[in-house]
């Protein structure tokens, strides 16, 4: 018998060669409203996430991600078509293109399975005319996913109505439980389903909550007494802020606490099917919530409890194939970012029609490497007017050594140095010791409106 003997060097090459021939699955998993300080390995002291943290232990942790327009619709219509909210879904119950290719395009394209559960929000449905609960997305409106199974809105967790199918198949029936619960169920069903299944797949798990009304089950709620909170230091001392904001901060953190079960959850069935090794977890949430700091409440602000969103990238990769896993990565990775970087991660290149950046070689080594982009653009482009928030357009920019600086139309409005002041408290935009820092980071913003072909009119001076 001829047998061949390879070196260390050599069977580690091998390894890798096999390792990447294998097409990975993903799974995106996300919530609504959840800031990205509200984890435990982001170092919020009032909230436990183990499932989470292991998650990015094992993997990835981009600490410094943001929401490029921290509103549901516009997050949404960027993250499934990677282009950027003026190109997308400029505002809150815009209908997303109906023609427009989106991530679930790509991934049928290569051959992949994908399946959609949970909150959709891109059927451009207006609540004035009813409950959205009850609004049937059309198929043809259901970004080209092959199984979906979901809701264009609802803020109800314990009365959510999902839909899907079509002609005879056309399904729509009242979840049994707690929304998070049902959903993961769902998809729990689905990876049962694919455990014998040789083509991969492209799985999205949405759920409403950490978002409004604060309310989860018993078990989580009894967690938390709102008095014994520990608030962000620019929560305002005001009497009806501090108050509305530790009821609802309680709620919230059940709501995440129950979440983090959740994902536990989905991991304990992956090992089980043996998918665990060979399925991605991305972990991120559609934008942040004031809770009351800067006395705000909710989004659209450019504030970090806002804009700040947790991106983890975990599972896929054994855990003793260390030389093939990167650090964490300190870069403001957008939300137009993450359809390329899913892709990337499974060895798939962007389409020509995504605009966002690929960080996959922050996760794989084997990806091509770039240079990564040096800021991040914010936008708000058709605000929503709601109260205790920011009722007018903005544009901004965020940059990875911790700059943010934002205008609204042909006026300064913020410019905070976050490596000194992580809270915000010292706004510098009309400080004329910070002048040459300010005209810098305008000329960078001009950059992003021209780069992404956006329209914006920013300050000029003498």
């Amino acid at each position: 018998m001829n047998r061949i003997y390879m070196g260390a060097g050599s069977a580690c090459k091998l390894l890798e060669r096999l390792f990447e021939m294998k097409r990975k699955n993903v799974i995106w998993v996300f919530g609504d409203q959840h800031r990205a300080q509200a984890l435990s390995c982001n170092g919020d002291p009032n909230v436990s996430t183990p499932e989470i943290d292991r998650l990015s232990i094992e993997g990835q942790n981009f600490p410094n991600a943001v929401c490029g327009m921290p509103l549901c619709c516009p997050f949404r219509g960027s993250l499934i078509s990677g282009k950027y909210p003026h190109h997308s879904v400029p505002g809150h119950e815009y209908q997303m293109p109906p023609k427009d290719p989106t991530i679930a395009t790509a991934f049928n394209d290569n051959g992949y399975d994908t399946a959609y559960f949970g909150k959709w929000h891109l059927d451009g449905f207006h609540e004035r005319d009813g409950r959205a609960a009850f609004h049937i997305v059309p198929p043809e409106r259901r970004g080209g996913f092959k199984e979906w199974v979901g809701f264009d809105n609802n803020n109800s967790q314990w009365d959510s109505w999902v839909h899907g199918g079509e002609g005879d198949n056309a399904f729509h029936y009242r979840l049994p439980g707690y929304e998070t619960d049902c959903l993961t169920d769902l998809l729990i069903d689905y990876i049962d389903r694919k455990e014998s299944d040789e083509i991969p797949f492209f799985a999205v798990l949405s759920v409403q909550p950490p978002h409004n009304p604060y309310i989860a089950p018993a078990e989580f709620m009894d967690r938390f007494n709102p008095q014994q909170l520990e608030m962000r230091p620019n929560v305002p001392n005001i009497d009806r802020v501090m108050k509305k904001a530790r009821k609802e901060l309680a709620g919230a953190y059940a709501q995440i606490e129950n979440l983090d079960w959740n994902v536990g959850r989905i991991r304990a069935i992956l090992a089980d099917a043996g998918l665990e090794d060979d399925t991605h977890i991305v972990f991120f949430s559609d934008h942040g919530d004031m809770h009351g700091s800067h006395g705000q409440f909710l989004k659209m602000t450019p504030y970090e409890e806002s804009i700040r969103i947790p991106f983890i990238m975990g599972g896929g990769i054994p855990m003793n194939y260390g030389d093939e896993v990167c650090r964490d990565s300190n870069a403001v990775m957008n939300h137009v970012d993450i359809a390329p970087t899913t892709l990337g991660i499974c060895g798939i290149d962007a389409p020509d029609w995504m605009e966002g950046f690929d960080y996959s070689a922050v996760r794989l080594k084997s990806r091509p490497a770039k240079e990564i982009p040096d800021s991040a653009y914010i936008q708000s482009v058709v605000p929503t007017k709601h109260g205790n928030s920011v009722d007018q357009p903005w544009r901004g920019v965020v940059t990875i050594d911790g700059w943010k600086y934002v205008c609204f139309e042909n006026q300064q409005w913020l410019l905070f140095n976050l490596n000194e002041d992580p809270y915000e408290q010292a706004n510098l935009a009309f400080n004329v010791m910070f002048k040459a820092k300010r005209d810098e980071l305008n000329e960078k913003l001009q950059q992003w409106i021209d780069k992404t072909g956006d329209e914006f009119s920013l300050p000029k001076w003498d």
